[in-house]
């Protein structure tokens, strides 16, 4: 089985795929004004769709569709049955589309929401290639893996920039949004129990089980001291980074 494989079974089960809660969710979405009637949202990589339900849940009131992505069938087919339970399957649309090249029309979207995926592309890369898809005004809201302090161990710091390069600083992400065509909105960090309560204890529950059923598979075992170093980190070191949620609103173009 392929590592992707592998890491998808293992996640599948579980409410998140990442670092997050209900509460954080909406506390993003509550620094977001006025969104229009019939809003078109696209919450791009997401996963088996915990955030997807909440933006769903709480944009009826304006008929809002959710146009959820992800590039794995099994999470969508899960995200698919989770909106027929919670009666929202008339307001989310599930859709195998990569992020990575979006077939969208140009300013088709009130509001982009990237939950703990653009890390895939990259920080930089993902606010820029996916701003054409907002319609003038419109509105983004990602969260980043992000240092919170200026110093930090350098065990810490090569562990990070040897899984993720973009890492950095919470103003030097505002300062990218700034740079590539938005106006920040609001910024806050996430609360130490999206890490731990909501995910890292999450996954410590799913191992013993996972161990048992693919104890036959040779990436196995990598997988697992991948999870574990990661939790570990945060542990130990969590005080100097988290995800930070940026929300930032799309400026008009300039006049050429």
């Amino acid at each position: 089985m392929e590592m992707i494989d592998l890491i998808a079974q293992f996640f599948k089960d579980m409410p998140r795929q990442g670092p997050g809660s209900q509460e954080n969710t909406s506390r993003a979405l509550s620094f977001i004004p006025n969104l229009p009637e019939n809003a078109k949202i696209l919450d791009v990589g997401c996963g088996t769709g915990a955030q997807t339900l909440v933006l769903a849940q709480e944009t009826q009131n304006i008929h809002a569709t959710i146009h959820a992505t992800d590039t794995l069938p099994i999470f969508l087919d899960i995200l698919q049955q989770k909106t027929k339970t919670a009666g929202l399957e008339n307001s989310v649309c599930v859709e195998n589309v990569s992020m990575m090249n979006l077939p969208y029309s140009p300013e088709t979207f009130d509001l982009i929401w990237g939950e703990g995926s653009i890390y895939l592309m990259g920080f930089e890369n993902g606010i820029r290639s996916w701003r054409p898809f907002l319609k003038p005004g419109g509105f983004l809201a990602v969260s980043e893996i992000s240092w919170l302090t200026a110093s930090r161990p350098q065990e810490l710091e090569n562990y990070w920039k040897e899984i993720y390069t973009d890492i950095d600083l919470t103003s030097r992400k505002i300062a990218l949004l700034e740079e590539n065509g938005y106006t920040p909105v609001a910024h806050f960090v996430f609360p130490d129990d999206c890490w731990t309560t909501h995910y890292y204890n999450q996954i410590r529950t799913r191992i013993p089980n996972f161990l048992s059923q693919y104890a036959d598979e040779p990436k196995i075992s990598s997988l697992i001291e991948e999870f574990s170093q990661e939790a570990e980190m945060y542990h130990r070191f969590g005080k100097y980074y988290s995800y930070v949620f940026y929300i930032a609103q799309k400026n008009e173009d300039p006049v050429k």
